[in-house]
């Protein structure tokens, strides 16, 4: 997630980026890393068994709202759910601190991830029961905040293509970015969103400890800030954002949502497109409203707003 952070923090940030004697060295470390040709290649089947269980950890899917339906090989892979999929497996010892792997990992100081946003274009239907491999790449890398006393942070910008078994065209294109900071940036305030339309259909749910941990499960994601309490403290999210401070939801399951509250109100729709953007932390335990509101015929604005009226994450599909 990429909350705004305040100007006090971002000021003492900053000097201490200009002042520490580590200073030089980090900054060349980075611009090494950013030179490097940085790829990957992973290949799945994609089990019945992995679709059914993101189907029981999704509350559009899991039976409670709708008659469950289980998944089928040789039916067309749900829109967005090729997340469940292609995650590099990385032993323990050689993940970051904070759990995650450090596959597209920016160096030391630069340690802290959020999920920033993204887009993924659909070009033709993935098969349940079929292999397919994904081809990632870092696209570009961009400093903001380096000069001129805000916060210094690396956004890392994924180029993904999935293509299926013996096939040369790719079948879903997503681009994926990721933003990192130094540790020391706690204090945050909220971004308001304002000039949101009427909506035409809206899905409530709240997010537990179990969704997390599920989801986590699903997508081979260690990411503390997800699974542990203590850690989400140490982040600090304070004023408008919580009295007790809570585990974040994951980003790509919150995305995941919004492509799922289009789908149970409209399972006709054959997206082509998404774009979205993460605006706030969307936490545990907190009910979620996710709303729809048709834009046209072919365009559809979606967003999720939890209990207390922050807006975590807005984005739109073409039909």
């Amino acid at each position: 997630m990429v909350p705004r952070l305040d100007r006090c923090p971002a000021s003492l940030i900053s000097r201490s980026w200009r002042a520490s004697s580590h200073t030089i060295a980090s900054a060349e470390a980075l611009d090494r890393w950013i030179s490097q040709q940085k790829s990957i290649t992973l290949s799945e089947t994609l089990h019945t068994d992995r679709i059914s269980d993101l189907y029981v950890t999704l509350p559009t899917r899991d039976g409670t709202r709708r008659p469950h339906a289980s998944p089928k090989n040789s039916e067309a892979l749900g829109f967005g759910h090729h997340l469940a999929f292609f995650h590099p497996r990385m032993p323990e010892r050689y993940l970051r601190p904070d759990g995650t792997d450090a596959d597209f990992c920016p160096p030391e100081p630069f340690v802290r991830r959020m999920w920033a946003g993204g887009r993924i274009e659909w070009k033709k239907p993935v098969i349940i029961g079929g292999k397919a491999s994904a081809y990632m790449n870092v696209r570009s890398v961009d400093k903001k905040g380096f000069e001129g006393g805000a916060i210094p942070m690396v956004f890392v910008n994924q180029n993904i293509e999935i293509m299926k078994e013996g096939e040369e065209e790719s079948a879903i294109v997503e681009e994926r970015t990721h933003v990192y900071l130094a540790p020391g940036a706690k204090q945050r305030t909220f971004r308001e969103v304002r000039g949101l339309p009427p909506p035409d259909f809206t899905f409530r749910f709240t997010p537990t400890p179990t969704t997390l941990f599920r989801f986590s499960a699903l997508t081979f994601n260690g990411h503390h800030v997800h699974l542990d309490q203590n850690y989400a403290e140490s982040e600090g999210y304070p004023g408008k954002f919580v009295l007790v401070i809570k585990r974040l939801v994951h980003g790509p399951l919150t995305a995941l949502m919004l492509l799922e509250t289009l789908a149970h109100y409209h399972p006709e729709a054959q997206m082509r497109s998404f774009e979205y953007r993460a605006l706030n932390p969307v936490f545990v335990n907190r009910e979620l409203t996710f709303y729809g509101t048709w834009s046209g015929t072919k365009e559809i604005v979606l967003w999720v707003q939890d209990e207390i009226g922050v807006v975590g994450m807005k984005g739109k599909v073409w039909l």
